[in-house]
């Protein structure tokens, strides 16, 4: 069964490194070429289109940023709606809404091919250690047919239901995510502000009951003010802005959510956009 990989990025190189260095065949196609070339030493064959992907693969992975960059795989020229998709299955791992998954679903079915999305939770440390959790929508019987590959990806799949349900999961869990960050951040500057040392703050929200693996991971970066992308702070942003709108799609009041959405665009917008999500703590704090 060969695999193919659209979109090598922060997660999508850990990830489709992990396929390979299983011992399948995966062909890889990234609009940046040199990103292939990890892929590549590692056995890989990069191929020039995503039409190229499909027409070598049986199962084709998606992880891009967001809707348009999917629109833009679909119908480029040699994009995937170019290629004969009769048979094929294509397993959406992008975080985008629920109602745009249900369409790209549409039109992948209308092509003869089968649609999965499986968003998933975890950043680039946990996708390279293969304990991602992936949140799955769409048929049951397709699901079961790439279960060995999503046990390669993570170390939980969680199937959610049919189209835009895995999306749903995803925006959910990622708010909660916005959320942790943000009060660390606060919690930190609180304490700063009132003159503790923010080693001892950190000792202390990691000895208390609201330590988490989160906070575990990005420790470093907080003492350091030092933020290296695990999860770039831009894609948090353009999150956050999905799930405000899901909110008002489903007439649903979160006041949290808009509070986040306010100071993550807030950092997005003050340069912070390519660091990771917790250096919502330094806009705040250079405010």
């Amino acid at each position: 069964m060969a695999l193919g990989w659209i979109g090598l990025g922060h997660m999508g190189v850990p990830m489709a490194l992990r396929l390979r260095r299983a011992g399948h065949p995966v062909n890889v196609y990234n609009r940046t070429v040199e990103k292939t070339e990890s892929l590549v030493k590692e056995g890989a064959v990069a191929l020039e289109s995503p039409r190229a992907v499909v027409e070598q693969s049986d199962i084709i992975f998606l992880m891009l940023a967001d809707g348009p960059a999917i629109t833009a795989v679909f119908e480029q020229e040699n994009g995937l709606l170019a290629s004969k998709l009769s048979g094929k299955t294509l397993v959406n791992l992008s975080t985008i809404s629920p109602e745009q998954s249900v369409s790209f679903a549409e039109r992948i079915e209308q092509a003869g091919a089968t649609y999965l999305e499986a968003p998933v939770s975890g950043s680039v440390g946990v996708a390279e250690a293969g304990q991602l959790v992936l949140l799955l929508g769409g048929d049951e019987q397709a699901i079961a047919a790439c279960r060995p590959y999503f046990e390669i990806l993570g170390k939980e799949s969680i199937h959610f239901g049919a189209h835009g349900t895995g999306s749903s999961a995803k925006l959910a869990i990622n708010l909660l995510l916005a959320l942790v960050g943000e009060g660390v951040a606060e919690t930190l500057l609180l304490g700063e502000r009132a003159g503790l040392d923010k080693e001892k703050l950190i000792q202390l929200i990691g000895a208390s009951g609201m330590n988490t693996p989160l906070f575990q991971g990005k420790q470093t970066m907080y003492r350091d003010e030092q933020f290296p992308p695990a999860f770039p702070l831009r894609l948090m942003a353009k999150d956050l802005g999905l799930i405000t709108e899901e909110a008002k799609r489903l007439t649903l009041d979160l006041p949290l959510a808009a509070t986040a959405q306010t100071q993550y665009q807030h950092a997005l917008e003050s340069g912070h956009g390519d660091e990771d999500m917790a250096a919502v703590y330094l806009s705040l704090k250079q405010r």
